[in-house]
C-alpha cells in the first residue's frame, strides 16, 4: 500500500468547489484518507495505489496557487488498509496553531537539508527543538533535542515566550513529521524577535528518505516516528514499526505497554488509564464487543482492521 502525505502554504478560495471536485475526483481512483483545506493551503495524507496517487495530485497542483505543491510516498503493509475513507475538510486553519497573522507562504525559517541538518546537530550555540507533542516525541526524536512536552501544537507558543529569549538563543533549529508544523513555529519565533531560524525541509519523513544508516550522510534519528494513521510509526527506513495504538487516548504502545495490567485492548492503557471516569472506559468496552460481535458475524467495522492489525504486528 502506498502512502502519500503533502501540504502547502498558499492562498486559496472556493473552497467548496475544489472539496467537490477533488472529492469525486479521489473516489473515483479509490483514494482514502483525508485532505485539510483552508485559506490558508491545502494538508493531507492519502494512500492507493501510486499510480492514482500521483495522478490525483498532480491534477490538484495545476491549480495555479498549488503548483509548488509536492509530495512524499512511504510503504505500509499490504494488510494495512491506513485509512478507511476519503474526506475533505474545510477548516480555519490547515494546522491549528491559533496565532492569528503568522503567514508562512510570506515568510517563515531557512529550510534545511539532511546533510546541513546533521551539521546543526553537531553546533553547541544552536537550540533544537522537537515541535511534536509528547505521545509523538516518547518513542523517537533526535539526539539532544529539547522537548516542550506539548499535549497540542496550540501550546507552542506559549512554550516558547516562557522558556526562550531571542537575545540569548540566537540559533533555533526545529524539526516535526513532515515539516508543515515548522512553517508555522518558525513563522512565530521570528515574529517574536528570534534571528536565525532554521526548520528540517520535509520534517523527519523526508530526512529519513534522505539520509543512510553509516557513513558521512549517516541518520542520526533515534528510534521510530509516529504517523498519523493506521501503522502507528515507521522506523528508520520508513518501513512500517512496531508501535500499536492505544484505540482509547490515541496513544502509541510498546511492547512494555501492553503487557502491563492497565492495558485492556480498545478499553485503557498505562498512558491513559487514570484519565479517563469509569463510564467512558465501560462505552470503550461496549464499543470492542460491537467490534468482536461484527467480526464473528463477518461484517464491516473499523475497530475490526484495527485489532487485528494488531494481532499480526504481536506475531
Amino acid at each position: 500500500m502506498d502512502v502519500a502525505t503533502f501540504y502547502l502554504f498558499s492562498d486559496l478560495d472556493g473552497l467548496e468547489a475544489l472539496r467537490a471536485r477533488w472529492l469525486a475526483r479521489g473516489s473515483e481512483l479509490g483514494l482514502r484518507g483525508t485532505i485539510l483545506l483552508a485559506h490558508e493551503g491545502i494538508n493531507g495524507t492519502l494512500c492507493g495505489d501510486a499510480r492514482h496517487l500521483d495522478r490525483f495530485l498532480s491534477e490538484v497542483r495545476e491549480l495555479p496557487p498549488l503548483a509548488g505543491l509536492t509530495w512524499k510516498f512511504s510503504k505500509a503493509a499490504d494488510d494495512n488498509a491506513v485509512f478507511h475513507r476519503f474526506k475533505i475538510k474545510i477548516k480555519a486553519e490547515i494546522v491549528t496553531f491559533g496565532v492569528p497573522d503568522i503567514r508562512p507562504a510570506e515568510h517563515t525559517g531557512e529550510h534545511v537539508d539532511a546533510d546541513t541538518w546533521n551539521a546543526l546537530l553537531d553546533d553547541p550555540d544552536v537550540v533544537v527543538i522537537d515541535t511534536r507533542n509528547r505521545y509523538e516525541t516518547m518513542i523517537g526524536t533526535f539526539p539532544g533535542a529539547v522537548d516542550p512536552g506539548t499535549t497540542n501544537f496550540r501550546e507552542f507558543p506559549d512554550y516558547v515566550r516562557a522558556h526562550f529569549d531571542p537575545a540569548r538563543h540566537k540559533k533555533i533549529a526545529m524539526f516535526c513529521t513532515g515539516g508543515i508544523r515548522c512553517e508555522k513555529a518558525a513563522a512565530f519565533m521570528l515574529s517574536e524577535g528570534f534571528e536565525s531560524v532554521y526548520q528540517l525541509n520535509g520534517g523527519i519523513l523526508q530526512y529519513l528518505e534522505d539520509t543512510a544508516q553509516d557513513g558521512d550522510n549517516r541518520n542520526r534519528w533515534q528510534g521510530e516516528c509516529f504517523v498519523f494513521d493506521q501503522r502507528v510509526s515507521v522506523d528508520a527506513t520508513l518501513q512500517e514499526g512496531a508501535f500499536e495504538q492505544c484505540f482509547a487516548c490515541r496513544r502509541p504502545l510498546s511492547e512494555e505497554d501492553l503487557a502491563s495490567a492497565d492495558y485492556r485492548a480498545g478499553v485503557s492503557c498505562p498512558h491513559c488509564i487514570d484519565e479517563r471516569p469509569e463510564e467512558a472506559r465501560e462505552g470503550f468496552a461496549e464499543r470492542r464487543r460491537q467490534v468482536l460481535i461484527a467480526e464473528a458475524r463477518g461484517r464491516a467495522h473499523i475497530g475490526v482492521a484495527q485489532e487485528r492489525r494488531s494481532v499480526t504486528k504481536r506475531a
